[in-house]
């Protein structure tokens, strides 16, 4: 069983049905997931997108907001998800601390390993907003950063699929599922588990990563606990 984890949720996933903004109902839904491993002495960190908000890449399509700040805005979308899941976890008696790559000292803490290590030590979740602070980087990328600063014995991507699938299982209706694959099949199959540059990092510190669905009640502690039917491992 694994002692400490970091959830990698996409801003996407936030917005609910409407595909934009932040529905409360999945806050309060990730908030109870995230106290189950919690009450079960698991250390629990978090990285949240921001494409519910912005991405940094749409933004910077045409040629008239340059990529770098594109990326900025993208950052900052993360900054607001971040504040919204500390309050969530707040609301149901966790404590959580927000961390954020670029200094907004009004809203959260900067980022420092250690102190978030500490955190976590004492059973606070603590939330890493801001990407890595650098353009060009995806929270894809700046989750497994976090994971492998903190020691996370895994990354779990939580999307809305059971793991990974050969193709699109929206829309192939033989897409098969592969519960597990190593680093180098994703990359070379082009296994768009995690962009290329989190793929490559994950394997240079032998950080597994777990894609699961984040949508079914219990998941996440179901894995966790060993139960890897419900999930896909690159590995």
């Amino acid at each position: 069983m694994a002692k400490r984890v970091l959830v990698k949720f996409s801003g996407e996933a936030l917005a609910g049905k409407e595909g934009y903004g932040i529905d409360t109902s999945i806050l309060k839904f990730i908030a109870h997931e995230i106290k189950s491993l919690v009450d079960n002495g698991i250390d629990v960190a978090i990285v949240v997108g921001g494409g519910n908000i912005i991405r940094g890449v749409t933004a910077a399509q045409d040629g008239i907001i340059k990529r770098t700040s594109g990326d900025y805005m993208g950052m900052l979308a993360t900054v607001i998800n971040g504040v919204a899941i500390q309050e969530a976890l707040e609301s149901i008696g966790l404590e959580a601390r927000l961390q954020s790559a670029i200094d907004m000292h009004e809203i959260g803490e900067s980022f420092i390993v250690r102190r978030a290590r500490r955190h976590l030590e004492k059973g606070r979740v603590v939330v890493f907003a801001g990407g890595t602070g650098n353009p060009y980087f995806t929270t894809d990328t700046a989750a497994t950063l976090r994971a492998s600063e903190i020691d996370a014995d895994f990354l779990i991507k939580a999307t809305k699929v059971d793991g990974v699938y050969d193709k699109d299982p929206a829309k192939f209706d033989d897409a098969v599922k592969l519960n597990e694959l190593t680093y180098d099949r994703a990359l070379s199959d082009h296994i768009k588990v995690m962009d290329d540059t989190a793929i490559a990092l994950a394997k240079e510190n032998s950080l597994p990563i777990i894609v699961c669905n984040m949508f079914e009640k219990g998941n996440l502690l179901s894995i966790i606990n060993g139960d890897l039917s419900l999930c896909s491992i690159v590995k």
